[in-house]
């Protein structure tokens, strides 16, 4: 895999005037909500299992000794109640943070996601705001039975009012964590938990913001710009790295936000090299790699020299154990996607 992250995560964490310490993904998570409970009374984490048994993941772990029953809370295995309870309690003033065990299990509560969060500040003619931050871990790898594994980021990115963020390292996800919670509006926070122990990285113990609706550029280069986000990160720079040898010089592009996108940094990357991938894990048809590639036609066909490549999963429910490694986009498949964009 490709190693650290890249030199702009490692500067931003060098500037920091506190202490660090070297993190886990999901230990960046958990440290972010202890930072911003601790910041803000009004702050709760609710959901299945994330008080006294820590999460599934333990992403909640020691916040309920901490800070009691009344900040964390356990509730019952109903998705669509946690929600709509979450809603009522940021429309007057807290900010809660529901957990979904897994996003295959937030469909119950698509409607109260849509209808009410995403909405309310519309409905109400700004009378409330809608401040919540709806957790998630997503996406495949970890040989977790059906329902576990789904990607279905494009669904959500699709609904005006609703804010959609997947952090791809340790640095990214406490920092992009404080400003999901501190936002007027409602967010749906994707945390790739095929990768939430993967790797540590150096984090800041101190409060920091990575500003929401803005890309990173992982790894600079002049021929190819390869767009991805999550877990697809790593396996997408490992294969940058590995076509450098072929004198393949691709840009890597972690968006970070998928809603609001960060369209100037799309469309200047594409200026500079006139041609395009994108990598994603979620299925091909309607993902968000369709709508990078309809944005680069409209803002910049005059600069395009290729096809845009799409490297994903496929149009199939995602399967059991013996054929998940195929299904995701793995180097190999990912440097056969830049290598027909640059060789177009």
């Amino acid at each position: 895999m490709a190693a650290e992250p890249d030199s702009q995560t490692e500067t931003a964490a060098d500037e920091s005037t506190g202490e660090t310490e070297s993190l886990t993904l999901v230990q960046a998570v958990r440290d972010g909500l202890h930072t911003e409970m601790s910041r803000d009374e009004d702050v709760v984490v609710m959901g299945e299992d994330v008080g006294k048994n820590g999460g599934v993941f333990r992403a909640t772990e020691g916040l309920y000794d901490e800070f009691g029953e009344n900040r964390v809370i356990d509730t019952p295995l109903a998705e669509s109640g946690i929600v709509g309870t979450a809603i009522g309690m940021a429309a007057y003033g807290m900010r809660p943070v529901p957990e979904m065990q897994f996003l295959g299990f937030i469909y119950p509560a698509f409607d109260q996601i849509v209808s009410h969060a995403a909405r309310l500040r519309t409905r109400s003619r700004g009378r409330f705001t809608c401040p919540m931050v709806i957790r998630a871990p997503y996406g495949g790898g970890i040989r977790a039975p059906e329902h576990h594994s789904e990607s279905s980021e494009a669904m959500f990115v699709h609904q005006p009012g609703l804010k959609v963020v997947i952090p791809s390292t340790p640095y990214d996800a406490k920092g992009l964590l404080a400003s999901a919670i501190r936002s007027p509006d409602p967010v749906l926070f994707l945390e790739p938990k095929l990768i939430y122990r993967a790797f540590r990285e150096d984090v800041p113990s101190e409060s920091y913001e990575v500003p929401l609706g803005e890309a990173a550029v992982r790894r600079e280069g002049s021929d190819v710009s390869v767009y991805t986000w999550g877990a697809m990160t790593r396996p997408t720079l490992e294969a940058a790295e590995n076509l450098e040898s072929e004198g393949i010089d691709a840009e890597v592009i972690d968006l970070r936000t998928l809603s609001p996108l960060d369209e100037e940094t799309i469309v200047d990357s594409f200026e500079k090299t006139g041609r395009a991938a994108v990598v994603h894990e979620a299925p091909k048809t309607g993902g968000l790699g369709a709508e990078i590639a309809a944005t680069l036609q409209e803002e910049s066909l005059l600069y395009q020299e290729a096809p845009v490549e799409r490297v994903t999963g496929f149009d199939t429910p995602f399967p059991l154990y013996a054929l998940e490694d195929y299904y995701l986009p793995e180097a190999a498949r990912i440097e056969d996607g830049i290598r027909n964009a640059a060789e177009f």
